[in-house]
């Protein structure tokens, strides 16, 4: 059996669109500034109607001490009554693409589901800036927003983090700094199948080899490019750290078919050894962002119920 026998039935069509159109998938397109293009035409070919119940604007922050101003997204709900909670948003894409514009319906979606002001960040990609600058980027962006509580109208007390895939691994990162600098407070973390583990030695990383999204040499090419020829500290890669104590209750899922799956659930694991609340699903048959792909799916509409029952009750 190979592994993609293993793939829900919902998920296949779509994957097998995917791959005829890209054969390979995105990692083969060798040129990072033309795989970029591929993702945002990608992106920018589904047309979503707008949410009238989430108003968007978008707004330029101080950056990093000495570093360029970034971009921020924020998302405020339209009829919200009272002071709501807050969620700092983080990109995917592998440290190398991906935009705000990219996860804009996801944002939105957070948005008018929690009842929440949303700030999405759009922060410096690798390989023209390698780690810290990101990283650097988003910690800038949530110490932005946790001082601008009361002009952005949410709840500082009441404060998430949220990211995808490399979204995911910067969530935690940008919470181990956020701890280690003494705030902003979080309450929550939601680090969705997270990149956080540049050994590539785990199981499902060597199983991983041709789903064709985001296989393993694909991965291989993004952590080289995003460490820069330097060694890994925890705030590039989570698994790192060797002290994950005092880091914010958190939510983990990723699919068995995914390349993260091991060290996701290694970590959630390690979590959890530290004290750290911590939730943890692992949805059989799903591929990385499969529920991205195929979102009229079962196994996508159970996936999302849980982040948004989980978000739900942690920003109550």
């Amino acid at each position: 059996m190979s592994r993609r026998d293993l793939i829900d039935p919902e998920l296949r069509p779509i994957l097998d669109a995917l791959l005829e159109a890209m054969p390979g998938g995105f990692n083969a397109v060798p040129d990072i500034v033309q795989r970029r293009a591929a993702v945002d035409a990608m992106n920018s070919g589904v047309e979503l109607p707008d949410n009238p119940n989430v108003a968007k604007e978008d707004r330029t922050i101080p950056g990093p001490d000495g570093e360029p101003d970034l971009t921020v997204r924020i998302y405020r709900p339209v009829n919200a009554e009272g002071t709501v909670p807050g969620i700092f948003y983080i990109h995917g894409g592998g440290m190398i693409m991906g935009s705000v514009q990219g996860e804009d319906a996801t944002a939105t979606l957070l948005c008018d589901q929690i009842g929440a002001v949303v700030v999405s960040v759009e922060y410096r990609l690798s390989p023209e800036h390698p780690h810290p600058a990101p990283v650097e980027d988003c910690y800038a962006g949530l110490v932005w927003m946790a001082k601008n509580a009361g002009e952005l109208g949410f709840d500082p007390d009441r404060l998430a983090i949220y990211g995808a895939s490399a979204g995911g691994g910067l969530t935690i990162a940008t919470a181990l700094i956020a701890r280690d600098r003494g705030g902003p407070a979080l309450t929550f973390m939601m680090p969705i199948y997270p990149m956080i583990d540049d050994t590539n030695t785990s199981a499902s990383s060597e199983e991983i080899a041709d789903i064709g999204v985001w296989d393993r040499a694909g991965n291989i090419e993004a952590w080289g490019w995003y460490l820069g020829g330097k060694p890994a500290d925890q705030y590039a890669a989570p698994t790192r750290a060797q002290d994950l104590t005092g880091l914010p209750p958190a939510f983990i899922d990723v699919g068995t078919v995914d390349l993260f799956r091991d060290e996701d659930i290694a970590f959630a694991q390690r979590l959890m050894a530290a004290g750290v609340p911590t939730e943890l699903h692992v949805h059989p048959g799903s591929y990385h962002a499969g529920e991205n792909l195929a979102p009229d799916s079962a196994l996508a509409r159970r996936i999302w119920a849980g982040r948004l029952d989980a978000l739900r009750r942690a920003l109550a």
